[in-house]
């Protein structure tokens, strides 16, 4: 494991030093592959293609382009080269992705070519010259000669050079632009792979938008860390995606709770197509019990539960790779970093009372790129990161988290966790997934609805729903307002979008 590494231009040069002829990447569609040694030098290519451009160290480039052999050159060439990547979200709204193109103070853009004409009418008013680069997410080569660009060195990044800028989904107003350096990412792909105790014979499933930070982190960079390998997917698809894991060897897979709530309503696929899977890693959001004994009953996978933030670089809690050691429910231990719970004031709580969940330590961002005030808002004083998560800690050290603190669901005064909610009705036979949501009353200030996603082929009405929750979680907590939905807004991460749903219930 490249523990000296301190910077992306380490991990890639180590491993090509160390192992030139080992796969790092392969494709699910065409058995194409990079190896480590062709890795180093596609990022030396894609850092003369950039310089060509006009991209200097410190420079940021965004990229819009969907996973692809492709799309991982050119955003591990970046990093490599000193620059700072900007994956841009494809699902992003229009004006979402004008914003953040004209906030990052990009200089130069990689695009796929169906987003170019979309691309190029975005930027006609940033106020500085961007430079637009086409280049097909599948290709095999840049849109250069590879034989004169692959000639350029480039010296190493400095450990706190900013790597990566990737803006929040601004479900609740203006995306933010987290900012993490070299060292972040580096910090954090080990921690990954010590984590799950991953080895160069490792390869991970990528199925997760590589725009996303779980997928840029977990899948993409934690590999190079162990001299691993990983299979590109185009994107996630619950009916190949046992496969895809089949064909191209993987042994462990990295996903969110969405996708395991789709594998579910899947075909259990034959035993010898999941043997070579050690483990299954849930990331991004909470895991509902009843899906995670389902999963691992069906499939006879275990899951690994973790956690993290963008403002983390994606992990910073995981449940322990031995089985017999996790704990249903439990989004797991600090890991990589430091954690703990406070009040209102700060001030660490006690185990088993609810509060704000704090991280410290390596992975943690630098901050908001141009937005101080959001910045110091996120930090406590003496330096900690306020996730915005609630939860408690138990007396293992195994953190579970209720909600969010701007989600919770005040009723009457009595403050209800949302995720409360959601694992009753889940425990529903009909029932595919659900959100609760805090609904305006005039006599509790808050009253409780939910969003229900019933599964395929199976009825329910909302009166079965009402009896079953009054049964389950007593009338003060059972919702009062059902709401039958076709899908629940998601972010990137595969989190509910929550505050969307309010409006389902004016």
């Amino acid at each position: 494991m490249s523990a000296s590494a301190s910077t992306v231009h380490d991990l890639i040069g180590q491993q090509a030093e160390r192992q030139p002829l080992a796969v790092f990447a392969v494709s699910t569609q065409d058995d194409r592959r990079i190896s480590y040694g062709e890795l180093a030098r596609d990022c030396r290519a894609v850092a003369a293609l950039l310089a060509s451009h006009g991209a200097r160290p410190g420079d940021t480039v965004s990229v819009i382009m969907p996973n692809g052999l492709q799309t991982l050159r050119v955003l591990l060439g970046t990093m490599y080269s000193g620059l700072c990547v900007n994956p841009v979200n494809l699902l992003s709204q229009p004006e979402q992705m004008r914003y953040v193109l004209a906030h990052s103070d990009c200089r130069v853009v990689c695009v796929a070519p169906e987003w170019e004409q979309r691309v190029s009418g975005m930027l006609t008013d940033v106020g500085r010259p961007v430079e637009i680069i086409v280049i097909d997410p599948d290709a095999a080569t840049l849109p250069m000669q590879a034989d004169t660009l692959s000639s350029v060195d480039t010296p190493a990044p400095a450990a706190n050079a900013v790597a990566l800028l990737m803006y929040t989904s601004g479900t609740t107003g203006t995306p933010k632009g987290v900012m993490l350096t070299q060292q972040n990412l580096v910090a954090n792909a080990l921690a990954v792979s010590r984590e799950h105790k991953l080895r160069p014979e490792d390869r991970v499933l990528a199925v997760l938008p590589l725009y996303h930070i779980n997928a840029f982190m977990v899948t993409m960079l934690a590999p190079l860390a162990h001299g691993g390998s990983l299979a590109m997917a185009p994107r996630f698809s619950s009916s190949q995606f046992w496969e895809q894991a089949a064909q191209t060897q993987c042994s462990w897979i990295n996903v969110v709770p969405t996708m395991i709530s789709y594998l579910l309503e899947g075909e259990q696929p034959p035993r010898e197509k999941t043997l070579m899977i050690r483990f299954c890693r849930s990331a991004s959001a909470a895991l509902p019990p009843e899906h995670h004994r389902a999963f691992e009953e069906k499939f006879g996978i275990g899951i690994i539960e973790t956690m993290g933030l963008t403002e983390t670089a994606a992990p910073a809690f995981s449940n322990p790779l031995t089985p017999s050691k996790r704990k249903l429910g439990a989004v797991g231990r600090a890991s990589g970093c430091e954690a703990k719970v406070v009040d209102s004031a700060f001030q660490e709580v006690a185990d088993g009372v609810t509060g704000e969940l704090l991280v410290f330590g390596p992975n943690v961002m630098q901050g908001y790129y141009k937005n101080e005030a959001a910045t110091r808002a996120s930090f406590t004083p003496e330096g900690w990161l306020r996730t915005g998560d609630l939860g408690h800690r138990d007396a293992d050290g195994f953190f579970f988290v209720t909600g969010r603190i701007k989600e919770l669901i005040i009723k009457g005064g009595e403050n209800i966790a949302p995720r409360e909610i959601d694992e009753t009705l889940l425990q529903h036979p009909a029932v595919r997934e659900a959100a609760a949501v805090g609904v305006p009353d005039r006599h509790y200030g808050q009253d409780i609805g939910a969003c229900i996603v019933l599964r395929e082929g199976i009825a329910c009405t909302e009166d079965e729903l009402r009896e079953f929750c009054l049964r389950k979680l007593g009338r003060y907590k059972a919702p009062a307002h059902y709401r039958f939905v076709d899908d629940l807004p998601k972010g990137p991460s595969g989190k509910v979008q929550r505050l969307k749903l309010t409006p389902l219930f004016e």
